[in-house]
């Protein structure tokens, strides 16, 4: 047994921090209000006027969110390091800083699907209009609203208001709050609230990782300190005795100790409904099991997707004052993006070892089976604001709940004005010629409120799912192959044509509704007849899914290309390599700077030492 000696539970002192922290926000939020010009410009790209610093403060804030203190350190409970892989994926953000930036800011668009638009056709940006905005509901908005009932829920579990639990309580207050200054204030007040988060929640989750090795430092009779906390962490989470692997990266393409051929598992949770279908083995004992295979080769779609075409991201950088803004604020983001291995990975691991010796108040996060200790999945979720329940002082836990709540927000933020951004500029402006700045405004606060009441009705889907991030992991691999083959193809090739985006793009959203249906109607408990089409499409992994929706889009977007007339050169000068003068790229490399060249560098090694380190 391990005592951690504290009460556990929110102190006046707490209340305090936390309230003193969001009169801090909204003061700031309104300051920036009272700024904001009430143009579509301000609303949807601050007027292009942001610095590198907030450009990369807002992109770390608005990715560092509910998927992250949820689903992401509740892996780390779970499967230790496995999905440090999407972290990594920092070197995504030097593409876009090096590779993407120059073409966007040349192309002067609000929305990535309007750059398509530029590159291609009007119908290629409705429908990438259409993807991303299917893809928001349910994933970013859904898993938000989600995410911050989880919080409240461990915090405040007594919390109750006309009926409803602290879950739903909870879910609401966060995505009300949050859309009403997103309403407000658009991109320049999600920017600038986003720096201020930015701050907190990396300090805030750094003193998480700190005190839990200190805490965990005691056990066994130790002296409290970090290298001692760091050795126990070891000794419990890569116990090869009990078949614990969670400090190596590289995870076999079947889990140890399992021989056979490839076949599917069907899983069933304690009330008969299905929680995992996968075309792989697994062993629920030892936690989720992502093959070195997927992870090096099939991960990437998602990582280059999200950081390089994703409206959500991108956004930032087109609101940047200049192209030197745009690419120096993705390589600082690039490098904030190294963090949460440390302050969200680790302290779910610390979590599970601090459970394993019986610390109380922990208990719930490991059960026994075959006589070993093992993470229960569904409890794992909740291991970051377990830990800062259980191991932070008082005032220090208020400190941390005020990060809690901040990425929980700003995440919400910047989809919410990311939803509203391309609903406003490529459906309702196209449809309503010659209407008013103010009225683009309106429609895009309109379009937020909606984005609420659908996420809302989505998460019980995301209820009946075994764990946060592996659902948001799944849903991301099947929308984001056919947007990543029309970009990169796109900006690298340019005999491709519009006629052959809109096949890739239409096929693999396609393939991608097909895919999400069925898993959807199997986590509601349809029971597919063994052998039949839908039983094989839902126990297909789903990274080798992805894969195989990318070769599709790609053979589509070739093939269709080459059998249809060649593009226009002319009208897509400058949005492609091939049609960019020497004039552009000199311009282009005029903003350059050997600090970016040095932080870029200093990323790349950052990795490559991670990738060496956690090799078990």
């Amino acid at each position: 047994m391990c005592s951690l000696g504290l009460s556990g539970s929110l102190t006046s002192l707490d209340w305090c921090v936390v309230g003193g922290y969001f009169l801090l926000l909204f003061g700031l939020a309104w300051w920036v209000i009272n700024k904001s010009k009430n143009t579509a410009s301000d609303y949807f790209l601050a007027g292009n006027s942001l610095s590198w610093f907030i450009v990369g403060a807002s992109i770390f804030a608005s990715n560092i969110g509910s998927e992250h203190l949820v689903g992401l350190a509740g892996s780390g409970c779970t499967d230790g390091v496995t999905l440090a892989h999407f972290e990594l994926h920092a070197w995504c953000l030097l593409i876009l800083a090096w590779v993407f930036i120059p073409f966007y800011i040349r192309s002067k668009v609000f929305t990535m699907p309007e750059f398509l638009e530029r590159r291609f056709s009007p119908n290629a940006r409705w429908v990438l209009s259409l993807i991303s905005l299917v893809a928001y509901v349910v994933t970013k908005v859904a898993v938000g609203i989600f995410a911050g009932g989880v919080v409240f829920q461990v915090l405040l579990p007594e919390l109750h208001f006309c009926g409803l639990d602290s879950f739903w309580v909870g879910s609401i207050l966060v995505i009300v709050l949050t859309g009403i200054y997103t309403m407000l204030g658009g991109m320049r007040a999600v920017a600038y609230t986003e720096s201020l988060q930015t701050l907190i929640l990396i300090f805030g989750s750094l003193l998480v990782t700190l005190y839990g090795l200190m805490a965990l430092g005691k056990c066994d009779g130790g002296d409290g300190s970090l290298v001692a906390g760091w050795k126990n962490l070891r000794q419990v989470c890569a116990n090869q005795e009990e078949g614990r692997d969670m400090l190596n990266l590289w995870k076999p393409l079947l889990p140890k100790g399992i021989e056979g051929t490839w076949s599917p598992v069907i899983e069933k949770g304690g009330d008969g409904q299905i929680v995992r279908q996968a075309w792989y083995f697994k062993d629920r004992s030892q936690g989720s099991h992502y093959p070195w295979l997927g992870m090096l080769f099939c991960a990437p779609i998602i990582g280059l997707w999200y950081w390089c075409t994703d409206q959500y991201i991108v956004q930032r950088a087109l609101s940047a004052r200049s192209e030197r803004d745009a690419r120096r604020g993705s390589v600082f983001a690039a490098c904030l993006k190294l963090l949460p291995v440390f302050i969200f990975i680790i302290p779910g691991m610390i979590c599970f070892a601090l459970s394993y010796h019986g610390t109380a108040g922990l208990e719930t996060l490991i059960t026994e089976q075959n006589g070993l200790k093992v993470a229960a999945a569904k409890e794992c979720q909740g291991a970051f604001p377990l830990m800062v329940r259980e191991v932070l002082p008082s005032g220090v836990r208020g400190i941390v709940v005020a990060g809690l709540l901040s990425a929980l927000m700003s995440s919400l933020a910047g989809v919410f004005n990311a939803c509203a951004t391309l609903f406003t500029m490529d459906f309702y402006q196209k449809f309503r010629k010659n209407v008013s700045e103010q009225q683009l405004v309106w429609v895009g606060r309109a379009a937020t409120a909606v984005m609420i009441v659908v996420g809302l009705a989505w998460i019980p889907i995301i209820q009946g799912k075994n764990g946060l991030y592996d659902y948001l992991q799944s849903v991301q691999g099947y929308f984001s192959p056919p947007i990543l083959t029309v970009f990169l193809l796109g900006v690298f090739w340019k005999r491709m044509n519009a006629r052959g985006a809109m096949a890739a793009l239409v096929v693999g959203f396609l393939l991608a509704i097909l895919r999400l249906g069925i898993d959807t109607a199997a986590t509601l408990g349809t029971e597919f007849s063994e052998n039949s089409f839908c039983w094989f499409v839902n126990n297909v992994y789903f990274q080798y899914y992805s894969v195989f929706i990318m070769a599709v889009c790609i053979a589509c977007m070739v093939g269709v290309s080459y059998a249809t007339a060649e593009p226009d050169y002319a009208k897509i000068r400058g949005l492609t390599y091939g049609t960019t003068s020497e004039e552009e790229r000199a311009r282009s490399r005029e903003s350059w700077s050997w600090p970016d060249v040095v932080a870029s560098c200093a990323v790349l090694a950052a990795i490559l030492a991670a990738y060496l380190y956690f090799v078990g």
